[in-house]
Order: structure tokens, then C-alpha cells, then sequence
């Protein structure tokens, strides 16, 4: 009896547990998290970015290039990208609304930017640009 008492104290205390959690998650991503199609990826990478001392944190590899999430700090939010690319030979040149135009050896990329929530913007980068 006091086993079966115990069992539903830890059944219902884990359900108010993951009603909270879901519910900061909702709050805090609101409508964003549609927008992208399936959030879990995002998500994810956002828990990892949160825990680890890293400025951007991918989320999504393709054919075409790569995804990339990053903290909306505020005042200097594109550093990460501009870190990003200073690695691979590119220099920044000039912002263009939410796009970033870098130049290497004669060449122009724009890197687009967009904001995910009020708290992370979203940024993909071709896979041509770090050949």
C-alpha cells in the first residue's frame, strides 16, 4: 500500500515535471518554433549551445552546406559568423540588412541571418564558401 502510495506521488510529480518543462519551452520560443519546420533539431542544438562554452552550434548538415544557431547577444549578435568565416580565409565586408557579405581572393558570399527567436537567430553557410 505504501509502495503503491509512493508510485503515484513520483507518476504525478513527473507529469507536473514535464508539463513545466513544455510550457518554458512554449513560452519561450513561442510561434518560432514552427517555423523552421521539425524544432527537435534546433532544440537541441540550442540545449548544447546553452551548456557548452561554444558561440554557434550546428544543427543541420546537407548536400548544399550547413546550419548553424547562435546566441542573439545583442549588441555585436553576428561576431560568431564573423569568427566563422575569418577561419576559412574570408574577410567581412559590409552588412546588408540580415546578410553578412564576406570577400576571399576576389570573391563575394553573402551569409544570411535570421532570427529564430528573440534569443537566437538562425545562419546557413554553403558548402562553397569553407572548400
Amino acid at each position: 500500500m505504501r509502495f503503491m502510495r509512493l508510485g503515484k506521488i513520483v507518476l504525478v510529480s513527473g507529469g507536473l515535471l514535464a508539463a513545466m518543462l513544455i510550457g518554458f519551452i512554449v513560452l519561450r520560443f513561442g510561434s518560432a518554433l514552427s517555423q523552421e519546420g521539425n524544432p527537435a533539431p534546433i532544440l537541441s542544438a540550442i540545449a548544447k549551445l546553452e551548456y557548452s562554452d561554444e558561440s554557434h552550434m550546428r544543427f543541420d548538415a546537407t548536400d548544399k552546406g550547413s546550419r548553424y544557431v547562435s546566441a542573439n547577444s545583442g549588441q555585436d549578435r553576428y561576431e560568431p559568423v564573423k569568427a566563422y568565416m575569418k577561419q576559412y580565409g574570408w574577410s567581412f565586408k559590409e552588412q546588408m540588412g540580415s546578410g553578412l557579405m564576406f570577400e576571399r581572393n576576389g570573391q563575394s558570399s553573402v551569409i544570411e541571418t535570421r532570427l529564430y527567436s528573440k534569443h537566437y537567430y538562425l545562419w546557413d553557410i554553403p558548402n562553397e564558401v569553407i572548400s
